[in-house]
């Protein structure tokens, strides 16, 4: 599941100067609607075996082997870039983004008593699961508000290092994928792969300067 963060610098200073601040009970709704969204997704891909990207991906993999709940193993990987994000994108940032992740955790754990499933085909749980990830994800950026992980590091490290984020990012996630040859069936990779290609597709198609114009 791709992490990119809300957009910052000056394109958004100047957009921020055209619009209105969303409304409490604005951040509160999409709060909430993204990360069941999100808890939904990932429900679909542990039920099909499947694989996400970043910090999802790895509490995925995770659960796969140890068989400890995906929400559990999400929160705990995401605990030790809050404080990446406090310097990065500041307190306000980095609170939202924690109570996402609790969210997104707390769901994923009543997701699983609230609906079940007889028969649920690998593709279109594909095909549902990323479409409800990228919307939720979508959803959530647009409020300033992410998911934690990798990416935090990818461009911490770039700013203080001069590592490549993007070259980074996609280090890790091919790690992901090969450590995923060992425990994924390759159909089931294959899927996986196609259910990023997804996400990915909508945030960069959705989320982006000048589509959206709304602050938290």
């Amino acid at each position: 599941m791709a992490e990119t963060l809300p957009a910052s610098g000056p394109q958004q200073g100047a957009a921020a100067d055209r619009t209105e601040h969303h409304r409490l009970y604005e951040d509160a709704l999409a709060m909430l609607l993204g990360t069941l969204f999100i808890a939904l997704g990932m429900l679909l891909y542990a039920k099909t075996t499947l694989l996400a990207g970043s910090t999802a991906g790895i509490a995925l993999l995770l659960s796969y082997v140890t068989h400890i709940e995906f929400g559990a193993l999400f929160f705990v990987i995401n605990l030790p870039f809050y404080v990446l994000a406090w310097k990065r994108m500041g307190w306000k940032f980095t609170a939202r983004t924690f109570l996402a992740v609790a969210l997104v955790t707390l769901f994923s754990r009543l997701t699983g008593s609230w609906i079940g499933f007889d028969h649920l085909d690998p593709v279109y749980a594909t095909v549902l699961g990323s479409g409800l990830c990228g919307t939720g994800l979508l959803m959530l950026f647009r409020h300033r508000t992410g998911l934690g992980g990798v990416n935090i590091l990818a461009l911490y490290l770039q700013e203080r290092h001069g590592i490549r984020a993007g070259y980074f990012q996609l280090g890790v996630d091919l790690s992901i994928l090969a450590a995923a040859l060992l425990v994924l069936s390759p159909d089931r990779l294959l899927l996986s792969v196609v259910g990023a290609v997804i996400v990915n597709m909508l945030l960069a198609i959705n989320h982006k300067p000048g589509r959206y114009l709304g602050i938290s």
